[in-house]
């Protein structure tokens, strides 16, 4: 084996983290003398236009993307286009918010097999909801634990590859999100949010959001001064309507 490149959108954080913890496992169980494998992390969130890369038989791929409305996201599945394979192994993984994954497992499988990867496995992963406050500790160290085992264990695996739950044709997905961040008084205009927008949907001013805005709310997250905000009554009203109807727990899916 050459390398481990775990190829990834994740505007906040989620599927990194159960992605990078799967990249781990790989890298364990495919290392000779004890030694991993070198891990790359190839972050397409604020990339547009990746470069193209193509890998060979010898590495491993995984690839992993967020649930919206049970689907990739619309607006930046071609990312993960860039990448083409001749036979490369890798596995796929979506995380999600407790809600339900439905098609987007498959679709992101279907994509890598027709991209030339040969896929031995694929994850469903609970992450903190964008909305209100669902599993806002996941992933957790058990999680991460579980990703990284089934990932060693899929590495290694021989035979066909499993089945991957889901529907063809899919189901419709959507383009951009319900909500668009608000911005306060408290602005300082560092711009912080234009830079890291994964859809460049903010515009100079710090304050004027495109329709192509996902609601990630990676600008809410990440603002210094707590400028970025949802603190109008639609979103709290709907916030936590979602939070009561989704605080059972979820497990993770492996395949």
């Amino acid at each position: 084996m050459s390398k481990v490149y775990a190829m990834f959108f994740s505007a906040t954080g989620n599927t990194k983290k159960n992605l990078l913890a799967m990249a781990e496992g790989v890298a364990a169980a495919l290392g000779a003398g004890g030694a991993p494998l070198e891990v790359e992390a190839v972050d397409v969130t604020c990339e547009p236009a990746p470069a193209p890369r193509e890998f060979g038989p010898e590495d491993f791929a995984l690839f992993g993307m967020p649930v919206y409305a049970g689907r990739l996201p619309l607006a930046v599945k071609d990312r993960l286009a860039s990448f083409k394979g001749r036979g490369t192994p890798c596995l796929v993984a979506v995380s999600y918010g407790n809600r339900h994954y439905e098609d987007a497992l498959l679709e992101l499988a279907d994509m890598a097999a027709a991209q030339g990867f040969a896929v031995k496995g694929g994850a469903a992963l609970i992450g903190r909801h964008t909305y209100g406050e669902i599993q806002v500790t996941r992933p957790d160290a058990d999680d991460l634990a579980a990703c990284r085992a089934f990932a060693a264990e899929a590495a290694l695996r021989e035979g066909a590859a499993p089945a991957i739950p889901g529907n063809r044709p899919y189901r419709d997905g959507i383009m951009g999100g319900r909500f668009r961040p608000l911005t306060s008084e408290a602005c300082v205009s560092c711009g912080l949010c234009v830079r890291s927008c994964p859809m460049q949907a903010i515009a100079e001013d710090c304050r004027t959001v495109a329709g192509n805005c996902l609601s990630c709310f990676r600008c809410i997250r990440i603002c210094p001064v707590g400028a970025k905000n949802m603190d109008v009554p639609a979103y709290r009203d709907f916030a936590a309507m979602f939070s009561e109807k989704l605080k059972e727990r979820r497990e993770n899916e492996f395949f």
